[in-house]
């Protein structure tokens, strides 16, 4: 395939979710048509929800046609040599009209023998927030399956999570086995590995148009939970024009641009990078290549992209793997 790259955009994954709204389209300029968006999966090759291309000559491509013909250029080296053909994330924004259900992702060997599927590591940067959104995350103090159980079956398992208010700004980094839930007016960037597996504890007893209750996974979900209490908020600098670390970990790095003119950018082409922007909007260069991006865009520098130009005023999330 003799075509030479670029930065890379994808059509929107919109997905209608009980507890969605409309802030997809009326923040982040989504083109959904139903009040009850809650999802815009950006960069997928989940089974069924595959990201196809949308701008240049290679749009109309789907993103595992382009890793299956070009796999070193795309993701890159290292990341090729470790994953194969797989891209190893998943990338989306999530806007929670009302409260997520309270759930757990299993592990790596948990969700590898189980689902033949990757764990469920992952990150949340609050884009926006209403007054007194918060997060549940954690519990309160240790705990254990008995503990646990019990206010399950008592409804009251809330009182022994940890609720944590949430700002714009915020980042909430969680491992798999954290029971976790984002809260009622909140609008999430999130970053994770790419898996679809979700263990649902509690649903709040709701019920969607039917008269349905949502399905639990409530044994599945006993031996993927960490009982243990977890601090998951992270602090970062903020130092403008500079990529500040927000969250390294093995699955993935998370940087924030604070992007006030124009920064050069360098890589080694062993992993793609990926760029969300938060706030603002930018622009990047490359050879003749001109791509401008606002808030809410999600595009993919293939790894063999190595020298690049960010130009704007715009916050940033810059997203590879170490």
């Amino acid at each position: 395939m003799n075509i030479k790259l670029y930065p890379l955009q994808f059509v929107p994954i919109l997905k209608d979710r009980i507890w969605g709204g409309e802030k997809l389209k009326t923040i982040l300029n989504k083109p959904t048509t139903s009040k009850n968006t809650g999802e815009s999966w950006e960069l997928s090759t989940v089974d069924g929800d595959v990201s196809v291309v949308s701008n240049g000559v290679l749009k109309g491509r789907s993103l595992m046609r382009l890793i299956a013909e070009m796999p070193n250029e795309i993701l890159g080296t290292k990341v090729y040599s470790q994953f194969g053909k797989q891209f190893p994330l998943l990338f989306k924004y999530l806007d929670a009209h009302e409260d997520l259900s309270i759930q757990v992702h299993p592990n790596d060997e948990l969700a590898k023998k189980r689902h033949n599927s990757f764990g469920k590591t992952e990150m949340w940067y609050v884009m926006q927030a209403d007054p007194d959104a918060r997060i549940i995350v954690g519990f309160k103090e240790d705990s254990n399956k008995e503990e646990y159980l019990k206010h399950l079956n008592d409804k009251t398992l809330v009182s022994i999570l940890d609720e944590v208010k949430a700002n714009a700004g915020d980042v909430f980094f969680l491992e798999t086995g954290t029971v976790h839930a984002i809260g009622a007016g909140l609008v999430v960037a999130e970053i994770q590995q790419t898996s679809d597996v979700t263990y649902r504890l509690y649903d709040f007893d709701r019920t969607d148009a039917q008269g349905n209750k949502r399905e639990l996974h409530i044994d599945l979900a006993l031996d993927a939970i960490n009982y243990k209490k977890v601090e998951t908020q992270k602090e970062y600098e903020t130092k403008v024009n500079t990529s500040n670390v927000v969250v390294d970990c093995p699955y993935f790095t998370t940087n924030l641009i604070p992007l006030e003119s124009k920064v050069k950018i360098s890589k080694s082409g062993e992993t793609f990078t990926v760029y969300m922007c938060i706030d603002g909007d930018f622009k990047i260069e490359y050879e003749g290549f001109e791509g401008f991006y606002r808030k809410g865009d999600t595009v993919l520098v293939p790894a063999e992209i190595n020298t690049f130009i960010l130009v704007g005023n715009a916050s940033i999330l810059e997203i590879y793997i170490s």
